[in-house]
């Protein structure tokens, strides 16, 4: 029998207690003095969210499945028991065993989203960790973070033993093999450091220093020990069909942002938009084979009893074998009662017909991203959307009983007009008017159209990570300048307006392409009270402000210049197969508003190559 890190009295105290409790429907149990590592898998963000992620899931079994090894999980306490923790003084505990995280051998956190960057001092803080790692000491854990932010990883870099580049499938055994070595001989912390960091795609921030030119841009970027490589090269999981994937998937008792079984079709994408980090980040496209979809299909159902599968890709529409997977579920399930989920599609006859059979039309809406209102614009950011096929799409949707649109779009692309911004409410209007062209009769009531715009904010890997970012202030004249032409369309009664706060996405700009000497500057905010930054209620703005103040930091550096195009930056110690040279060419072609073809139409040598599998094989 567990006993509680948290006392009755604690708990009744506390939003709902059942984030803090584990005992979850297919929670791992082990002896945590039979295994040799303990590992503690972290979302730094609230229990529902974590609980949603997909890469934690997969972790987790993957850890969990060998003998040697007990990985159990914890999240960010919510504002309320952070604050009774600090009180009372308990220390952080995992869900599993509800034992303190600083008892554990690794501490690894998945980095999604900048706007974390405080709530990892938030775990290290209650854990009794010390926040730099310069600051531990051999009984401490290895502080390890994975994910998407440590494709530039500099501005946390001093709260890190390791991170790791790349797909987790790939190389965490060999870690934990060099662990357990390493500990039978009773060396010094430095010393395993050393041994990880020669293990492919490991990257030990201690081990390299950097300089700047008097500009305050990166003159140098060099390892000081010999075992630290200049370079650290991204690990891909080339057989996604022969590789890690839960079959007995965590299940919580209180609801998660996604309650759902997730199928995860393919990884990568062949699209190669301007903007987005991810289609860079996990080129080549590689999808999982029809029967191993399958199988994990039902057996995921099975094992959680859930009533949705979502079937997870950064473009579904690509899977080649998409309508044999979908028609096969819906023959398979859908008499059971198991909703079937399909984001990122193309909105075209197949995803129609496949709609009507899966979703309750009278409850659903239908998701457009043209990202851009122009075509122009479009073309800039090599969308490969044109107004005709939107349009299309919309009237075919409309005709099949949906009356409820979502458009997604971002202001401040690069190269962007006025004109370009009004197009977005001009696509709007040119919508809802395509559905009043349907006889009154016909209609399924009056059409709904949901028109939200993002900051654009310029990542690392992408021909975007030269461009400047727009200030807070130019972005709310273009969210304000929006809104007066969505007001001013024929059909503006139909169509309501949603916009992104401009204030943290200036914040995740700095963040996305910062270097180390953010550090103090994340490191004070912490101090100062700055939690839960991508929660409005709990962001602290002038906190955040005053901070690169005292450090001598200017927000506009990292924001609103172009970088020249020789610029040395932060991330570019890390090869992600797709290159430097591929990605300056794409984002000059980008100026001239002229599109690439996708990766099935036509290869553009980017580099993702190297890894010699996907799509890259395939057309080859």
């Amino acid at each position: 029998m567990r006993k509680l890190a948290l006392s009755d009295d604690i708990l009744l105290k506390i939003e709902k207690p059942a984030r803090y409790i584990g005992g979850e429907i297919n929670m791992v149990k082990k002896d945590p003095k039979a295994v040799d590592i303990r590992f503690c898998m972290c979302f730094p963000d609230v229990y529902e969210i974590g609980m949603s992620h997909l890469g934690i899931q997969i972790l987790y079994d993957m850890f969990n499945l060998r003998e040697d090894t007990y990985c159990e999980r914890v999240y960010s306490p919510w504002m309320d028991l952070d604050r009774l923790m600090r009180e009372e003084h308990i220390p952080l505990f995992a869900l599993e065993s509800q034992e303190p995280v600083k008892d554990f051998d690794f501490l690894g956190i998945t980095l999604q989203y900048e706007m974390c960057y405080t709530n990892i001092l938030q775990i290290l803080d209650l854990s009794g960790i010390p926040l730099c790692a310069r600051d531990r000491m051999t009984e401490d854990p290895f502080v390890i973070g994975g994910g998407p932010c440590t494709y530039n990883p500099e501005p946390i870099a001093d709260f890190f033993d390791i991170f790791y580049i790349g797909e987790g499938e790939t190389v965490y055994g060999e870690l934990l093999d060099t662990y357990k070595a390493w500990k039978k001989k009773n060396g010094t912390r430095e010393d395993f450091l050393k041994e990880a960091a020669q293990i492919p795609g490991l990257y030990i921030p201690m081990f390299y220093e950097a300089s700047y030119h008097d500009d305050g841009t990166l003159a140098s970027f060099v390892p000081t020990i010999p075992e630290a490589p200049k370079t650290i090269l991204k690990q891909v999981e080339k057989d996604m069909s022969d590789t890690f994937y839960p079959e007995r998937p965590l299940v919580p008792y209180i609801k998660a942002t996604q309650d759902r079984v997730v199928l995860e079709i393919q990884r990568g994408c062949i699209r190669g938009c301007r903007f987005c980090q991810a289609g860079m980040l996990y080129r080549p496209i590689r999808p999982r084979s029809l029967e191993f979809l399958k199988q994990r299909a039902k057996v995921m159902l099975e094992s959680t009893g859930y009533e949705e599968i979502s079937l997870s890709s950064l473009s579904s529409s690509d899977y080649k074998e998409l309508s044999d997977l979908v028609y096969w579920l819906i023959d398979e399930f859908q008499g059971k009662g198991v909703n079937i989920s399909l984001p990122s599609l193309r909105i075209d006859a197949f995803a129609l017909d496949v709609m009507s059979k899966v979703q309750d039309i009278r409850k659903s809406s239908l998701t457009f991203a043209p990202e851009a209102g122009s075509q122009r614009m479009r073309n800039v950011i090599n969308k490969g959307l044109t107004e005709e096929v939107i349009l299309k799409g919309a009237m075919d949707a409309f005709l099949g009983g949906w009356n409820r649109v979502k458009l997604y779009f971002m202001l401040g692309l690069p190269g962007e007009t006025f004109d370009d911004i009004e197009q977005i409410a001009v696509l709007s209007d040119k919508i809802a008017r395509e559905y009043y062209t349907i006889p009154k009769e016909e209609r399924n009531g009056k059409v709904n159209i949901v028109t939200s715009t993002s900051i654009f904010v310029p990542k690392p890997f992408t021909p975007f990570q030269w461009a400047p970012m727009n200030s807070k202030e130019e972005a709310e004249e273009k969210r304000e300048f929006l809104l007066s032409k969505v007001k001013s369309q024929l059909n503006a009664r139909s169509i309501k307006y949603n916009c992104h706060d401009a204030d943290v996405s200036e914040l995740e700009g700095v963040f996305a392409r910062g270097d180390r000497r953010l550090c103090d500057v994340i490191l004070q905010a912490y101090k100062e009270g700055c939690i839960y930054d991508a929660w409005g209620e709990f962001f602290k703005y002038d906190v955040w402000k005053k901070s690169f103040e005292e450090h001598g930091i200017s927000m506009d550096f990292y924001l609103k210049r172009e970088r020249g195009e020789d610029e040395l930056f932060p991330w570019d110690f890390i090869d992600i197969g797709v290159t430097k040279r591929f990605l300056l060419k794409e984002y000059k072609r980008s100026k001239e508003a002229v599109v690439t073809p996708n990766c099935r139409a036509k290869c553009s040598g980017c580099g993702a190559a190297k890894f010699g599998c996907g799509e890259c094989v395939i057309s080859a």
